[in-house]
């Protein structure tokens, strides 16, 4: 009896030991962020004693050295590439993963696999060479002319094909798996009443999903907000508000990797890139929260 109490002891220990490092390592990755956003407006303390944050967000003039600060047009070219990745990857990915998972053979569902992880696994320099490479001489040499336009390929359409090829593989890979987990007794019961099989997945596949739909989705989206090397490589970085698709744009991410370490003797200057990586960090918070509500809306239809 008395060693049967021996041993329940180090299981109790082993337990509370267990149960402590779960809760330490839940409650570190929920105060990861807070304490990213409390260090990033602490180093931008300097420029915001300063400056006009209001002014700040809506001027587009950047000039450090003369001390102006202006963030509109980073702003502006982080959500309009972002949109144009959305834009042209989106349907492609849903289109996409409807047929993998309700029509192609098996095989093609299994190469598909294997291609999304290799495509996952690519580094983001190499879509950015390959981007300087194909995407751009192509829109500079022959998309752009036929159209009756000049540019030299480094645009924002660049930036977002780059940015669309690489967010495929997450989008995708999760809008399958949203779709192969609908139960299939739901499509048997549809097809039975007489359904088709293409009224099933638009009444039945989809509606079931709609709430891993736009998670994929909003996956795609912050994955090519926070993007920095291949659209750095390939957008032109002029820090000008775009007003089409063929001009240059310059996206928070690439004015921070560009910039950082350099010029730092310019006062301020540190200051203002962190002021750039906070605003980068609370677009994609609000962005996540908004589509957390939209969530919620959903789920209590």
């Amino acid at each position: 009896m008395a060693a049967l109490q021996s041993l329940r002891l180090p299981a109790k220990l082993t337990d509370r030991l267990s149960t402590g490092w779960l809760n330490f390592a839940v409650l570190f990755l929920i105060l990861l962020p807070l304490v990213i956003g409390v260090g990033l407006v602490i180093k931008s303390l300097p420029l915001l004693e300063q400056a006009s944050t209001w002014k700040m967000l809506s001027s587009a003039e950047f000039s450090p050295q003369q001390g102006h600060f202006g963030f509109y047009a980073f702003i502006m070219g982080s959500a309009l590439v972002t949109l144009l990745s959305f834009v042209l990857s989106a349907p492609v990915c849903l289109l996409a993963a409807i047929y993998l998972t309700e029509y192609s053979p098996a095989w093609l569902t299994q190469t598909m696999y294997f291609v999304i992880d290799v495509l996952a696994g690519i580094p983001s320099v190499v879509y950015g060479v390959w981007g300087v490479l194909v995407v751009v001489p192509l829109l500079a040499g022959y998309v752009a002319p036929a159209l009756g336009l000049s540019t030299t390929g480094y645009c924002l359409l660049s930036g977002g094909v780059v940015l669309a090829i690489m967010a495929v593989p997450y989008m995708l890979n999760m809008l399958m798996e949203v779709f192969r987990s609908v139960p299939v007794e739901l499509k048997e019961a549809s097809l039975s009443l007489g359904a088709t099989y293409w009224e099933t997945i638009k009444w039945v596949v989809l509606r079931k999903g709609i709430t891993g739909i736009i998670a994929a989705l909003s996956l795609g989206i912050s994955k090519a907000l926070g993007e920095t090397i291949a659209v750095l490589m390939v957008v032109g970085n002029v820090a000008k508000v775009p007003k089409s698709v063929f001009d240059a744009a310059y996206p928070l991410p690439a004015l921070i990797a560009n910039n950082y370490g350099d010029m730092m003797s310019v006062p301020l200057y540190d200051s203002a890139l962190m002021f750039a990586a906070l605003l980068l960090f609370v677009i994609i918070l609000v962005f996540n929260s908004i589509t957390n509500v939209l969530l919620s809306r959903v789920k209590e239809v």
